[in-house]
């Protein structure tokens, strides 16, 4: 079994994207064998007011809650964003936040964002962050975004304890706290693969060894990407078959289950 805690729906500004409807990404997923996927609206990446968007999402996945998880697109920089985070959570069952504060001009450590955290961690959502949309070298010329670093996420982790975090596109983990044994840091983080070696230098098998492989989740960033480069990864890792059943599922199930 695999979950995906890192694909999408919808519409991105700069790019056409394939299998971006729930029927489409479904089909991709039947053809990979992914049994289930986190989603946001990669609309949402660009709106300035994000809650239509999450509206939209919640529609599109309504007759398919069994395979696609809807999660909300909150900006705590936008007026009336406490109301919107309600709505995701009481009224659309979202059960899980996307933050994308370089997109919307706010950083991790600023009060807004503190503030939605809490909320969030209150109503027992958990809160995942892409550190990376498309790669920066493919960024539209109309627009400078660069990605988040891993000494922005830091700081955050390990102000909110109670909060639960999963970092999705990123990588160059083993070099930073965040990927040490003695970071220094709570374990309320979990870090997907999407971007990570599985050969050469092995960063997801570094991880296992510094975290544990209960940190660790299967994502795929797609229909940003193709799936196949993170399906061939868990093949070629060099691990138990108990961890890797944790990383393609168990552990994003779990997550869920916190949340429920």
């Amino acid at each position: 079994m695999l979950i995906d805690t890192n694909a999408y729906l919808g519409p991105f500004a700069f790019r056409q994207l394939r299998h971006n409807t729930a029927d489409g990404l479904l089909k991709l997923m039947d053809a990979k064998g992914i049994a289930k996927a986190w989603v946001s609206n990669a609309a949402a990446i660009t709106y300035r007011n994000v809650q239509p968007a999450n509206e939209e999402l919640a529609e599109a996945v309504r007759k398919r809650r069994d395979r696609l998880v809807p999660l909300a697109v909150i900006n705590p920089f936008y007026a009336g964003w406490q109301d919107d985070l309600t709505a995701c959570r009481k009224q659309l069952g979202m059960i899980g936040l996307r933050l994308y504060p370089k997109w919307h001009n706010y950083n991790l450590t600023d009060g807004c964002c503190l503030d939605l955290v809490d909320a969030a961690t209150s109503l027992r959502m958990f809160i995942t962050i892409p550190l990376r949309v498309e790669d920066y070298r493919q960024r539209s010329w109309l627009v400078d975004v660069k990605d988040l670093t891993l000494s922005e996420i830091a700081p955050l982790i390990r102000a909110k304890r109670q909060a639960r975090f999963v970092l999705l596109n990123g990588m160059g983990f083993t070099g930073s706290p965040l990927g040490k044994k003695d970071g220094g840091l709570p374990p309320n983080y979990w870090i997907e693969i999407s971007r990570l070696s599985a050969l050469m230098a092995n960063e997801i098998g570094a991880l296992v060894e510094a975290l544990g492989a209960d940190r660790v989740v299967f994502g795929t960033g797609m229909p940003f990407n193709a799936p196949d480069p993170a399906l061939v990864k868990m093949e070629v890792l060099q691990m138990s078959l108990r961890d890797k059943e944790r990383i393609r599922w168990q552990n994003a199930a779990a997550l869920e289950k916190t949340a429920q």
